[in-house]
């Protein structure tokens, strides 16, 4: 069903098991498969592709130029996943033709009222993003990641699968896969082992990954730290995954525990 209101250019493809609320605007080059639900007063712009499922609230804003002083209009894109509840006024920006010209947004994320997320940003899987936070531009956040409200993730940061970012954090490093990260400007607090039982890894696994954490964080040269970490240690898939993520390619520095020195 779609309002007599909307204002679709009829270039758009709309699946016709769409339903779409009064006063919605949606532009020429954009694609909404089966089974989406967009509410009054959205607006869809850009070469921006919304997957089947998604339920789109209020005064979102997916798709219009990105908040970058260099974009001069070029050919960029914004691809959204399956079954995403996007609240109300979040926006969420298409690529740069200097960050790869795509942001990218899995499957089954929440974003709650007023998150923006920037040009070039990609998203993973089962994310929630709470009330007012922003993501800067070219931010990678993997799956199963959780930030609270009203925090602030800079730009070319990178947040590791099943981390969870506290409220009114100001996220400027990088954070481990697993890691609980907190703080007026981010630091490491500890491991998500809450969220790892619920996803019923291992336990053993855990254990391990608990000890594995103390040795790589011992002191703050990371680099030395990994290189005496026993055998036993980089078997475990959790340590692992944390040690490829430490030495990665990446613009921003590990965020690690909280120091007075």
């Amino acid at each position: 069903m779609i309002h007599k209101t909307c204002v679709i250019d009829s270039k758009a493809r709309v699946s016709t098991k769409a339903k779409i609320g009064a006063y919605t605007v949606i532009g020429p080059n954009v694609e909404i498969e089966d089974n989406v639900e967009i509410y009054n007063h959205v607006s869809i712009l850009g070469n921006t592709k919304i997957g089947s499922g998604n339920k789109i609230f209020p005064f979102a804003s997916l798709g219009a130029n990105p908040q970058d002083l260099k974009y001069d209009g070029e050919d960029t894109k914004l691809e959204i996943g399956k079954n995403n509840i996007i609240r109300e006024y979040v926006t969420i920006n298409p690529g740069t033709s200097n960050g790869g010209g795509l942001t990218r947004i899995g499957n089954n994320c929440l974003f709650m009222i007023s998150s923006h997320i920037a040009h070039d940003c990609y998203v993973g899987n089962n994310v929630i993003i709470a009330n007012n936070v922003p993501l800067g531009g070219h931010v990678t956040i993997e799956d199963n990641v959780v930030i609270g409200g009203n925090s602030a993730v800079q730009q070319f940061t990178r947040i590791g699968t099943l981390a969870m970012i506290g409220g009114m954090t100001g996220v400027l490093n990088d954070v481990i896969p697993f890691g609980l990260s907190i703080g007026n400007r981010n630091y490491l607090q500890g491991l998500n082992l809450i969220g790892l039982r619920r996803s019923n890894y291992n336990n053993k696994d855990i254990l391990g990954l608990s000890e594995a954490y103390k040795e790589i964080f011992a002191t703050k040269n990371l680099n030395e730290n990994l290189s005496k970490l026993n055998g036993t240690f980089k078997k475990n898939p959790l340590v692992k995954k944390v040690i490829e993520f430490i030495t990665k390619d990446k613009k921003r520095s590990i965020c690690t525990p909280y120091s007075k020195e």
